[in-house]
């Protein structure tokens, strides 16, 4: 043997599932087909949100939690119901235990700390029984995803300084080597060296090939958000038709090669069609990877209209129901839809996702981050509004709606001003008193009521034609690929298992998952929809069961 364990993909999945195997006295390889420069995957540009259960964090500001109402939220929004949902289920289960246990406690021994404000991540589709957070749960890491990836690589380097992990950077996985239907390696290229930039493409010039052996693979190499076609080939026909055109949410490496080696190899692929993708991308003007397109993670007060030009409605307002959205926007028959909003609303609140678009967070920086909560919007936001090819900034609904059309998609119809001003004319008489009819006012109102909320997500309720609040902004908004919500299917202990038509499949000897790859457990545990903070924490979850497992089984 080369090695005890080879772990494919060095993102925070393989990270975490290396060095726990390291830390029980295992020798690990860990592989990746990028280079050095790119570990920690996807987790190093995140926002670092993770989803915690009744943490100390909640109940300072005054958010009552627990795991019974935790689990009505997951439950209500996976809607678990295929035979194979059997091992989705329990990995539902045993991680709603682990945030509600020892998840923060566990990070913290580590050096993990968190923004004291919970955020409140997928408010709902309106049902108590429903999808979405009943409660804020969204838990934002202090130095976001770098700060999240910071303790597991510390813990790794320090095993490769003693000689029991090892790197195999720039090494591309083609193939798993079974020796009498057991996993005993993996075999693939060693590709030319790139200094290219994290997150840029990198060439995939051969050098040579080559062959590791080991008495388990762990394989953590994420899911298919950066090839459209694998997405659009993925596509279920309740989201509607695919989109024609798409802005790229992760690094063109995210491509699913993973996925259908480790299948043709005898691992039990399920849910292929859930997925998780956002409708409020915009193009990023600074790109760092080609069609690059960063999220807005949005307050609930901006008027969300189709690319018509027409309102979309309750309670598909921003934050609330992504996919349900996602469904909406599809059967217009456009790509595209618009957020109307003023610039009161923007400063407080528009937030962009990702580690880079929040300098003061991720730089741990308490200065910077006092700005956030004054007057103006964040300078990241601020970028976009002057740079960004989907913002318009008029003084009229006339001016703005002119504005619209010019950056408008070429198929979509022209909006009409007369009568995207009725629209926001109903909607700002339902303003000037303390009663209304519209479930979009009555919400923000209720948002309100949260001391989060209130300080720095949703801005005070005001006219959107008030001068006062002005200039008005629109912003179009693109489909933003990121998220594979099924995998291969895993049991508790993170194998992966031979096809079965209800998840009886036998485990298959030495191959593992964990992470993305995995459905972030089980081959899906989120079933059809996240409630958010969920990715990095099924990553944080799953790898560690993965490794420790893999760990035990090693002679």
């Amino acid at each position: 043997m080369d090695t005890d364990i080879v772990v494919v993909g060095a993102g925070l999945a393989g990270l975490v599932a290396a060095a726990e195997a390291a830390d029980r006295g295992r020798s690990v390889t860990l592989v990746d087909q990028e280079g050095e420069q790119s570990l920690g995957g996807q987790a190093f540009w995140s926002f670092g949100g993770l989803f915690l259960i009744d943490s100390p964090e909640q109940r300072r500001m005054g958010v009552k939690d627990s795991l019974d109402l935790a689990r009505q939220d997951w439950f209500g929004s996976a809607q678990f119901d295929r035979p194979e949902d059997r091992w989705p289920r329990a990995w539902a289960e045993a991680y709603l235990g682990f945030a509600a246990g020892e998840k923060r406690a566990w990070l913290r021994e580590m050096g993990h700390r968190l923004f004291p404000v919970v955020g409140w991540a997928e408010r709902g589709d309106g049902r108590a029984g429903g999808h979405g957070n009943s409660v804020p749960r969204f838990h934002i890491t202090w130095g976001t995803g770098p700060g999240l990836v910071e303790p597991f690589e510390k813990r790794v380097r320090a095993h490769a300084e003693a000689g029991r992990i090892r790197f195999a950077f720039r090494h591309r996985v083609d193939g798993l080597l079974l020796d009498a239907g057991s996993v005993v390696g993996v075999r693939g290229a060693i590709l030319a060296p790139d200094d290219t930039a994290r997150g840029a493409a990198t060439n995939r010039e051969v050098q040579r090939e080559f062959e590791l052996r080991a008495q388990a693979v762990i394989v953590t190499a994420g899911g298919i958000g950066g090839d459209h076609d694998l997405v659009r080939a993925a596509w279920p026909p309740r989201l509607g038709t695919p989109p024609r055109s798409m802005v790229s949410g992760v690094p063109a490496h995210v491509d699913g090669r993973m996925l259908t080696i480790t299948r043709d190899h005898g691992a039990s692929l399920i849910n292929p069609d859930r997925m998780w993708h956002y409708v409020e991308g915009i193009r990023n003007w600074d790109p760092i990877w080609q069609n690059h397109g960063i999220r807005i993670l949005p307050g609930p007060s901006s008027l969300w209209l189709d690319a018509a030009g027409n309102r979309l409605p309750a309670p598909l307002y921003p934050g609330f129901d992504t996919l349900g959205t996602l469904a909406h926007l599809r059967a217009t028959g456009y790509d595209t839809s618009w957020f109307v909003l003023t610039q009161k609303i923007i400063e407080k609140e528009f937030a962009l996702s990702g580690s880079e678009q929040n300098p003061d967070l991720t730089g741990r920086d308490l200065r910077l981050l006092a700005k956030r909560i004054g007057k103006g919007a964040p300078g990241p936001v601020e970028a976009f509004k002057r740079h960004g090819a989907d913002f318009v900034v008029a003084d009229t609904i006339e001016e703005l709606v002119a504005g619209m059309n010019d950056i408008a998609d070429p198929d979509a119809p022209a909006l009409d001003a007369a009568a995207v001003r009725r629209i926001v004319g109903e909607r700002d008489r339902e303003i000037v008193n303390p009663f209304s009819k519209d479930a979009q006012v009555t919400a923000l109102r209720g948002a309100r009521q949260y001391l989060g909320d209130k300080l720095i997500r949703v801005a005070k309720p005001h006219r959107i034609l008030d001068p006062a609040a002005g200039p008005l902004i629109a912003v179009k908004l693109h489909i933003l690929s990121r998220k594979t919500l099924g995998g291969l299917e895993t049991d508790l202990q993170g194998r992966c298992l031979a096809p079965s038509p209800d998840g009886t499949g036998e485990p298959l000897p030495g191959l593992y998952a964990a992470g993305e790859i995995a459905g972030f457990g089980g081959g899906g545990m989120m079933g059809y929809n996240a409630l958010e903070g969920t990715f990095l924490g099924g990553c944080l979850f799953s790898g560690r069961t993965a490794g420790r497992a893999a760990a035990a089984a090693v002679s």
